[in-house]
């Protein structure tokens, strides 16, 4: 018999093979501030899945999706030309039909968009929606905070009565305590239209008086929106923004008769909070309530101890701004990824993982030879159909290998399905506690499997695994 030659396909005229000449000169690279999402992340972000989950269901809120790409336009009405998302942080193109677009860097415009664009005015009031999803900014990447993060987020559109925003908070609250995650409500009051221009002129000639003594980003704020000054973070600048004067001392009466409307419900809810004055959150559309969650530390001197987690407050005037009827509204948005490292964070403190123990597969099957093989596969498929929870590895040939997959997962029982037991008409199955076994015909496989794990877990058990998983701790 000749001897096969070896076949490298190469294109006319060209010595190289085709794969040679394809090959890239430098392997690709993750995008800076951007992560991969690897396998053994997913059960953290199963488990935020699940609460997520519990409170939409439990709250009554309906799921919405709005597109990665919006006109640029929007968000710079909506969340302000002199805030840092626009002036600093936007991924912005112009499409081939010179559509100036930008990447969703938040949630809240887009879902007050599709709230006018879609005629919800007409559904009762109030809308409650959620959505969860990747939002993208321009920033210094930091752990717990990339390029591209994950969000959920909450909105109460059509209602201003105080209880709205303290509904918000409560499920904010809940969402990190199923979680195991201690934090720490901040909350302030910007006021209305009205009483935050009074506040505004009050701010800025303080700051005007210490203009030499804060940071060059700050005397930028004070000409263009001295409301910002509040957020810097310097630390040169924190000595002035702890003598400036707090703005609920500038609130109308109405605002602050709102304001201790949600402080009141806050206090029913027995939840921790700080009156933070200097909370401001940054953006245009904001009104009246801000809050934000950190994470409450054990440790003083713990690096994570001031992580912001997520945060909100109320939007009163955003739809009129976009074009809509004048519609009150309040939401939050909740950092995924900031979420997920303060729970590894906890959970290296303390020593015990704090996810969900997820339920182990029942039934492991196990097959020897190609024909058992192919009828393990149909097998597999009819237990699954039945309600069992069932595992397998078809990519193993060898017995010993799969039933030291099985004692790895902690299956209660193995079902054999070999060439004798083909011809036979039966199969085996072992318990893999005791290592007994016992030869079964395979018709009656089903209800001996039910019976069998009945009997393990008790008289009033059932072998079908509850179809709802575990949410949070």
């Amino acid at each position: 018999m000749p001897r096969k030659k070896k076949i490298e396909e190469t294109t006319p005229g060209v010595d190289k093979p085709i794969i040679e000449l394809a090959k890239m000169a430098k392997t690709p690279q993750l995008v800076k501030g951007m992560k991969d999402i690897l396998p053994q992340e997913q059960p953290y972000w199963d488990a935020v899945r699940d609460v997520i989950e519990r409170i939409t269901r439990n709250y009554g809120f309906s799921r919405m999706d709005t597109p990665l790409v919006e006109d640029l336009a929007l968000y710079t009405h909506a969340v302000g030309r002199q805030t840092d998302i626009v002036e600093k942080e936007m991924y912005t193109m112009t499409d081939l039909g010179g559509n100036t677009l930008a990447l969703r860097p938040e949630f809240t415009a887009a879902i007050a968009r599709a709230y006018i664009e879609h005629g919800m005015v007409t559904h009762p009031q109030p809308v409650k929606l959620f959505t969860v999803g990747a939002l993208f900014r321009y920033d210094k990447p930091q752990e717990g905070r990339y390029r591209q993060h994950h969000q959920f987020n909450c909105e109460i559109v059509g209602e201003g009565k105080p209880a709205v925003d303290a509904q918000l908070i409560f499920m904010a609250h809940k969402f990190f305590s199923y979680l195991g995650i201690p934090s720490v409500l901040h909350i302030n009051s910007i006021g209305c239209l009205e009483c935050r221009a009074v506040y505004r002129a009050t701010l800025t000639e303080f700051y005007r008086s210490k203009r030499s003594l804060v940071c060059e980003d700050c005397k930028r704020r004070l000409a263009k929106n001295p409301l910002r000054l509040l957020d810097c973070k310097v630390e040169t600048c924190q000595p002035v923004k702890a003598l400036a004067p707090h703005i609920v001392d500038s609130l109308c009466e109405l605002c602050k008769d709102h304001f201790m409307g949600v402080l009141e419900s806050i206090d029913e809810f027995e939840i921790p909070y700080q009156h933070n004055p200097h909370l401001v959150r940054g953006l245009d559309y904001y009104s009246r309530t801000v809050f934000e969650f950190q994470l409450q530390s054990q440790d003083p001197e713990a690096s994570q101890k001031n992580i912001a987690l997520g945060g909100g407050g109320r939007w009163d005037n955003l739809i009129e701004v976009l074009g809509g009827q004048p519609t009150p509204a309040c939401g939050f948005g909740l950092g995924i990824e900031r979420t997920i490292l303060a729970l590894k964070s906890l959970e290296t403190a303390r020593g015990e993982s704090l996810l969900p123990v997820k339920p182990k597969p029942q039934i492991f099957v196990a097959q020897l030879g190609e024909q058992a093989k192919r009828r393990s596969m149909l097998l597999f498929e009819s237990i699954l159909d039945e309600g069992f929870t069932a595992a397998s590895e078809f990519s193993k040939d060898s017995l010993k290998a799969q039933l030291e997959i099985a004692n790895r997962l902690g299956v209660e029982f193995t079902i054999i399905l070999g060439q004798k037991e083909l011809i036979d008409g039966t199969i085996i199955i072992r318990n893999m506690e005791g290592g007994e076994q016992e030869v079964v015909d395979i018709k009656k496989l089903i209800p001996v499997l039910r019976k069998k794990l009945t009997h393990e877990h008790g008289e009033g058990s059932t072998s079908t695994p509850s179809t709802t998983p575990q949410k949070g701790r």
